[in-house]
């Protein structure tokens, strides 16, 4: 037995991306006071998705912000800022506002995995401050969420001690740019990136090869000859034996958010697993070899007919298959177990007859 798997790679980037802001000049950052988001929605309405959650995972939940204090007088102890209503609900808030709830679309959770803004006073006598944020977008799904990518960025400003400045704004343009940013990403991805697919769609074929080389692939169009057994007879009481299999090959491509898997099935059997013995070269014997044949292209027909019934899902649809493919591969066994034991081996010509009116039938729904 062979399984053929040629599937097609997919190559999804971790993309990473770099902001720098001007210096804002705005009303000033009271000491000790909650930092306030300024909401705003996005330019662009996202028709992809919406914000269904968001985490925070920063290795310090510690206040986001270290500052100094405006106006005064350097050296100066920092003071500790933070988000009014803390991280994860501001930014849920946020985003909320900057892209309106559509359960319709994608379910998108934000986790934040770093957002620090720390100010450091400088030997000119101005301050420095920088802000550093990380957020991991992903898929929500019931069985388990799917990472999308990450969105880095920094941008780092300059004040005088007496400058006023408002951390609001700063962290509010710095969020936003995040999310749009990932709205032009999801746009860009939707049709054609595997991990935002909405659904699966099968097409089957059947493989055959021109010109024909040592492996028989199957075809009503095309039975067995005794000339196609070239291995040397083995010893024993039987006087032929066949060993064909089945396997397939899969090409995959992601159109308008839909995965289509083109699965080539191969049904064959080798010439150099063949053989007979010069007494058992009749025409009964060579149709008990050929109903072998015919089984494994029932069972096939089961295998597309089983997974052509089933929803798979977009996100694990080769799990499915393969799954399937070692069920359908026991089906094989045990059938050509049965039919050689009830035939004994097509000794017995009233169980061989049997068979053959049974794969008769069963290949006619074909």
């Amino acid at each position: 037995m062979s399984v053929f798997f040629n599937r097609a790679g997919l190559w999804l980037p971790v993309i990473l991306y770099m902001l720098v802001f001007c210096p804002l000049n705005s009303k000033a950052q009271k000491t000790n006071a909650e930092i306030v988001l300024t909401n705003r929605q996005l330019n662009e309405k996202p028709h992809e998705f919406y914000i269904a959650g968001v985490v925070d995972q920063r290795p310090d939940r510690s206040a986001i912000a270290l500052l100094l204090p405006s106006p005064g007088n350097l050296p100066a102890a920092k003071y500790k800022a933070d988000l009014q209503g803390g991280v994860a609900v501001a930014l849920k808030q946020f985003a909320d506002y900057a892209i309106p709830v559509n359960n319709t679309l994608r379910p998108i959770g934000i986790r934040i995995k770093k957002l620090k803004l720390i100010e450091t006073a400088m030997t000119d006598g101005r301050v420095e401050g920088r802000l550093e944020i990380q957020l991991w977008f992903e898929l929500k799904k019931d069985d388990g969420n799917v990472h999308l990518m990450d969105y880095p960025a920094a941008t780092t400003y300059y004040r005088s001690t007496t400058q006023q400045y408002d951390t609001g704004v700063l962290i509010s343009r710095a969020l936003m740019a995040g999310l749009d940013f990932f709205n032009k990403w999801i746009n860009r991805e939707a049709d054609t990136n595997i991990k935002l697919a909405k659904g699966v769609r099968l097409i089957f074929s059947d493989y055959s090869e021109q010109p024909e080389g040592d492996t028989i692939y199957y075809s009503a169009k095309r039975p067995l000859s005794w000339n196609d057994f070239q291995e040397k007879a083995h010893g024993g009481k039987y006087i032929a034996e066949v060993l064909p299999g089945f396997g397939y090959t899969e090409q995959v491509e992601v159109v308008k958010s839909v995965v289509i898997v083109k699965i080539s099935m191969r049904v064959f059997l080798p010439k150099s697993a063949a053989w007979v013995k010069p007494e058992g070269r009749n025409s009964y014997a060579l149709n008990h070899e050929q109903r072998h044949f015919d089984i494994v292209a029932i069972v096939v027909r089961h295998f597309k007919e089983a997974l052509t019934a089933m929803k798979l899902p977009a996100d694990n649809y080769d799990g499915y298959i393969n799954v399937q493919y070692l069920d359908s591969y026991r089906e094989m066994n045990q059938l050509q177990e049965q039919y050689d034991n009830e035939t004994n081996h097509g000794m017995n010509q009233y169980y061989q007859q049997e068979w053959n009116r049974k794969i008769d039938g069963l290949l006619l729904r074909d």
